[in-house]
C-alpha cells in the first residue's frame, strides 16, 4: 500500500479519488490554499494537479478536514448510533469522541459494547471513552457501578480510548481512594482523561489538572475558559441543546492560545441537529460571534485530533486520512460533501449510506424496573411553610435556589396560587421504591405532568407536575412503554418510547424528530415555557454534579456543599 501512495503522489499512477479545482484550509499555516486533493487507499497522497479514477469538481468551495466532535453523549440525541451517524455525517462530522456515560449508568459495560457494535455499522468513526463516574455520585441509585479496579481492567481493552469526564471534583481534591485508583489507571496506561469542573479556579484547578486531567467542557464564562487554557487544559467550546456557550466563550480564544480550544456538542437533541446542525452549527455560531473562521476550523479539526491522539486525522496533507468536509464557504458552513477515508458518505445534506439493520441486543432493552407508583407517593410534607426551591435558569445547566413560602393542607403542599411545581425522581433500576421529592420554579405548567427516563446521570424516572394523580399516571406510562417521555393532563396521555435503555429510540431520525416535536407541543399546551426544551431541561434537574440545587431519588442535594439538604428551610 505504501508503494501505491508514493506512486499516486508522484503521478505515476492515477489516484483513486481527486477533489479538483477547489480551495482547502491548511490548518498548519492558517491559510486558505488552492490545489487538487489526491486520495488513494483512503489516504491523502498529494495536493497539486492530479487526475483520479473518480473526480469531484469542488470549484468555488472550500475543503476542510473532517469535523471532530471532541465530547458527545450520543444517547442525548435519543437516536440509535446508526441513525445518529446518518444525521451528523451530512453536516461534515467524520469522527466523534463519545462518552457512553448515559447508557453505561443504566446497563453497565454492556451498554458501551452495544454502542461500539452499533456504531461499527456506519462510516462514522466513534472513539469511546470509559465512563469514569458510574454512578456519577454515591448520592443516587444507578443501574450499574464501575469500581477503580474494574476501570483499570477495562482501560486495557481496545474498546476504550480514554477515561470519560471526571465529574467528581470533590473526590479528586479530597483524594478519594476510588477516584485515585481510576486516575492512576489512566496515567499508567497513557490514556487521556476528560474533565468536568465548572467554576474550578486557582489552586483547586491546579490540583485537578495535576491529577492528570487534560480537558474541560464546563466553562461558565470566557475568563474561566482563559484560565483553564492558560494552565494547559484543552477547553471545549460547547454548543449543545441545553447548554450553549460557544458565542460567549470563543471570546477567550487568541492567536496565542488558539491551539488549546476544541468544539463539542456534549448533549444535543436530534431535532436541533436536524434543524441547525452539529459541529458545523458550532462553527457558524463562533464565526458569527467574531471568531476567525480558519481558527474555528483548526479548533474543530487539528486541535481535537492532537488532543485525543487521533494519529493521521485533523489535516488536509499528504499521509493524513482522507476525512474531508467540503463547505460552500467559511461563513455559513453549508456542507456539500462529506468524505470518510476517501469515500463520499454524504452529499447536499443527505447520507449516502443505508441505515441497515439496527443492532439491538437484549441487554439494552426492558430497563425500567420501578417499584409501586401511586399518587400518595407524591405527597410532600413540610414541617413549616418555608421550603428550599430549585430555580430553573433558562439556557443553562446550572440551577438557582430560593426559599419560598408554601402553604400545606392535609399533609401535602398546596401549589395553587404559586409558580411552584412538584418535582419527583423515582428509582427505576432496582425496584427500591425510592422517590425523591422537591419543588421547582421557572417552568410554567398547570393541569398535568411531564416525565422522562432521561435524567442525568443515573437516568431514573423524573416527573414534574402540579398534581399527584397526573404525576403518578405519567410515571406509570413510562413503565408501560419501557422508558421514554410522557405528557399527561387535561384528559389525555401522550408518550414516545425510548426502547434502548430508556434513552434512545429505535425510530428513524425523521420520524423520531416529528414525534418528539408533537410531544413537546403537548407539554407547551400545558403551559411549559417555550423558552426551554421541556424534556431536555427536565433531564438535567437530577444531575448532582452541576450547581446549585438538584434532586435525586434519595432526596434534595446541595451541589456546592456536596451533601443532601432538607427541603424545609429555616423559618424567618
Amino acid at each position: 500500500m505504501i508503494e501505491q501512495y508514493i506512486d499516486a503522489a508522484l503521478g505515476n499512477r492515477t489516484a483513486d479519488v481527486v477533489l479538483k479545482n477547489g480551495k482547502f484550509v491548511n490548518v498548519f499555516t492558517g491559510e486558505v490554499q488552492s490545489g487538487d486533493i489526491a486520495i488513494t487507499g483512503g489516504k491523502i497522497v498529494g495536493i497539486g494537479t492530479y487526475e483520479g479514477e473518480r473526480e469531484y469538481d469542488i470549484r468555488g468551495k472550500v475543503a476542510v478536514p473532517g469535523l471532530i466532535d471532541a465530547h458527545v453523549h450520543i444517547e442525548s440525541a435519543q437516536l440509535a448510533p446508526e441513525e445518529f451517524a446518518r444525521l451528523v455525517m451530512p453536516r461534515g462530522t467524520t469522527t466523534v469522541i463519545a462518552d457512553p456515560h448515559e447508557i453505561v449508568n443504566v446497563c453497565g459495560v454492556a451498554g458501551a459494547r452495544y454502542m461500539a457494535r452499533a456504531a461499527a455499522n456506519t462510516p462514522l468513526e466513534v472513539k469511546l471513552m470509559l465512563p469514569s463516574c458510574v454512578p456519577a455520585t454515591p448520592f443516587e441509585t444507578s443501574g450499574a457501578t464501575i469500581s477503580g479496579a474494574e476501570t483499570e481492567q477495562l482501560l486495557r481493552e481496545d474498546l476504550f480510548w480514554g477515561l470519560g469526564e471526571f465529574m467528581n471534583l470533590p473526590g479528586v481534591i479530597g483524594r478519594d481512594a476510588e477516584a485515585m485508583q481510576k486516575l492512576e489507571a489512566a496515567r499508567s496506561l497513557g490514556k487521556i482523561v476528560d474533565g468536568h469542573a465548572p467554576g474550578a479556579e486557582g489552586e483547586t484547578l491546579d490540583a485537578y489538572i495535576a491529577a492528570g486531567i487534560s480537558t474541560d467542557h464546563e466553562c461558565t464564562c470566557p475568563e474561566e475558559a482563559e484560565e483553564k487554557a492558560t494552565k494547559g487544559l484543552y477547553v471545549h467550546l460547547r454548543e449543545g441543546t441545553a447548554a450553549r456557550n460557544v458565542a460567549a466563550n470563543c471570546r477567550a480564544v487568541t492567536a496565542a492560545n488558539l491551539r488549546r480550544f476544541l468544539f463539542c456538542t456534549d448533549d444535543r437533541h436530534a431535532a436541533d441537529i436536524r434543524a441547525q446542525g452539529h459541529i458545523d452549527n458550532a462553527l457558524r455560531v463562533a464565526v458569527g460571534a467574531g471568531m476567525n473562521p480558519v481558527w474555528a476550523v483548526i479548533a474543530a479539526t487539528l486541535n481535537a485530533a492532537e488532543c485525543y491522539g487521533l494519529r493521521g486525522k485533523g489535516a488536509i496533507a499528504p499521509g493524513y486520512d482522507a476525512d474531508i468536509a467540503v463547505f460552500d464557504d467559511l461563513q455559513n458552513f453549508h456542507c456539500s460533501y462529506t468524505f470518510k477515508r476517501g469515500e463520499a458518505v454524504a452529499m447536499d445534506g443527505m447520507p449516502l449510506f443505508a441505515a441497515g439493520d439496527q443492532y439491538l441486543p437484549d441487554e439494552v432493552r426492558g430497563t425500567v424496573r420501578a417499584g409501586e407508583i401511586s399518587p400518595d407517593g407524591f405527597r410532600l410534607r413540610l414541617k413549616g411553610e418555608r421550603a428550599n426551591v430549585i430555580c430553573l435558569e433558562h439556557g443553562s445547566l446550572i440551577t438557582g435556589r430560593a426559599v419560598r413560602t408554601v402553604p400545606s393542607e392535609d399533609g401535602d403542599v398546596v401549589l395553587r396560587g404559586t409558580e411552584l411545581l412538584k418535582l419527583a425522581v423515582i428509582e427505576r433500576h432496582r425496584g427500591t421504591g425510592n422517590i425523591g421529592l422537591g419543588l421547582l420554579e421557572g417552568c410554567g405548567l398547570w393541569g398535568g405532568a411531564i416525565a422522562t427516563t432521561v435524567a442525568h446521570d443515573s437516568h431514573n424516572i423524573i416527573v414534574l407536575g402540579d398534581n399527584n394523580a397526573d404525576m403518578a399516571a405519567a410515571a406509570r406510562e413510562l413503565v408501560r412503554i419501557g422508558g421514554g417521555m410522557a405528557v399527561v393532563g387535561r384528559g389525555r396521555t401522550c408518550s414516545l418510547p425510548l426502547e434502548i435503555g430508556g434513552l434512545m429510540s429505535v425510530l428513524p431520525a425523521e420520524e423520531f424528530v416529528a414525534r418528539a416535536e408533537e410531544l413537546r407541543e403537548a407539554a407547551y399546551d400545558l403551559g411549559v415555557s417555550r423558552e426551554i426544551d421541556p424534556f431536555m431541561a427536565l433531564s438535567f434537574l437530577a444531575l448532582p454534579v452541576i450547581p446549585s440545587l438538584k434532586l435525586t431519588d434519595q432526596g434534595l442535594f446541595d451541589v456546592e456543599k456536596f451533601a443532601f439538604c432538607s427541603i424545609d428551610a429555616e423559618e424567618r
